[in-house]
């Protein structure tokens, strides 16, 4: 009984492979597209560009220093594969106004086409305590984090449903799977990101248009290094237990699961753990990737507590130092 119950799952697996092909997305072509990057002047936006245009693509880069956006733009030119290609710069900031955001993506597909993928990379990040972050963080954070991403994605909607094809992008972060210490501003902004890609995806998926959230763990980026100086120890002491994984890395696992239209994109062994953990009503783009969610759920859930019984260890820990070392303060 036990060899034909093992023998009727692997059958079962195999015919789930087999047919996981057939109920996929089909894969973008990159070469001739038209892909647009926002936050694209650097860290993970700017190697996002650089893989796509290796590939083939067109580039629009939007950031809101001009004088980095060029820089870029003389970088990433040195990857063409072919004369036609080209880079295209665009200073403007994606929070602010959406008419304008609207206006400067026109101005994009009437030179270079319609947009065939965007890529919503624009952001930016507060750690601290709370009680310590300023109120007007929590409202620049949502502006430049959830909306940044609302309005270059509305602006390219329309276009994509009309011809029946589309991919877009939504870089969150594993914090926009796991609230963590020192991330109240942050966190919340990249959570309601996974919120709009859920919803977006079930609205356009039968348009042939398909939604990618990226949770990428912590990348060796010029923002990175900035955000580092402010963490809190807690933070820094729980951002200790993952590695940094490089950007270049990052943005190749992205491009690949964006052309695939795969909803998921995660990085090593912790992203793969995390985006199973917090699947939950998540579509799929594949039998398989249900199935391995569905097996994988409880197991990880089993080390996952593990995590959160350690990091509650190390911030009970700092609260304890920073008491004694109050007190004695107060003694001497």
């Amino acid at each position: 009984m036990l060899l034909l119950a093992v023998a009727f799952i692997v059958a079962f697996v195999l015919l789930l492979y087999m047919v996981s092909p057939l109920i996929s997305p089909k894969p973008l072509k990159l070469p001739g597209a038209h892909v647009v990057v926002t936050g694209g002047s650097s860290g993970i936006g700017k190697c996002i560009a650089i893989e796509c245009y290796k590939q083939g693509a067109f580039i629009t880069l939007i950031a809101r220093d001009e004088n980095k956006l060029l820089q870029t733009k003389k970088e990433i030119e040195k990857y063409s594969v072919n004369d036609k290609q080209v880079v295209l710069c665009i200073s403007v900031d994606v929070s602010k106004d959406y008419e304008q955001v609207e206006n400067v993506l026109k101005q994009a597909q009437e030179k270079l086409g319609p947009v065939d993928m965007l890529v919503n990379c624009a952001g930016t990040s507060v750690t601290g305590k709370f009680e310590d972050i300023e109120v007007n963080s929590f409202e620049r954070l949502m502006a430049v984090n959830y909306l940044g991403s609302v309005y270059p994605s509305r602006a390219v909607i329309a276009t994509m449903k009309e011809r029946r094809m589309g991919r877009i992008v939504f870089v969150s972060s594993q914090a926009g799977q796991l609230g963590l210490f020192g991330y109240t501003a942050y966190s919340p902004t990249k959570f309601a990101l996974r919120g709009l890609a859920e919803a977006l995806q079930m609205e356009v998926k039968p348009y042939n248009i398909y939604i990618t959230v990226a949770y990428p763990p912590d990348t060796d980026t010029p923002g990175f290094a900035e955000e580092s100086k402010t963490k809190p120890l807690e933070t820094k002491l729980i951002s200790e237990t993952s590695s940094v994984c490089q950007a270049e890395q990052v943005a190749r696992v992205i491009v690949k699961d964006a052309i695939q239209g795969n909803f998921n994109s995660s990085v090593g062994s912790d992203g793969y753990m995390l985006s199973i953990l917090t699947s939950g009503m998540s579509p799929v783009t594949s039998i398989t990737e249900g199935l391995q969610q569905v097996v994988c759920m409880g197991i990880f859930r089993i080390v996952g507590l593990f995590y959160l019984g350690s990091f509650d260890s190390i911030v009970r820990r700092c609260m304890m130092q920073r008491e004694k070392s109050e007190s004695a303060d107060k003694t001497e």
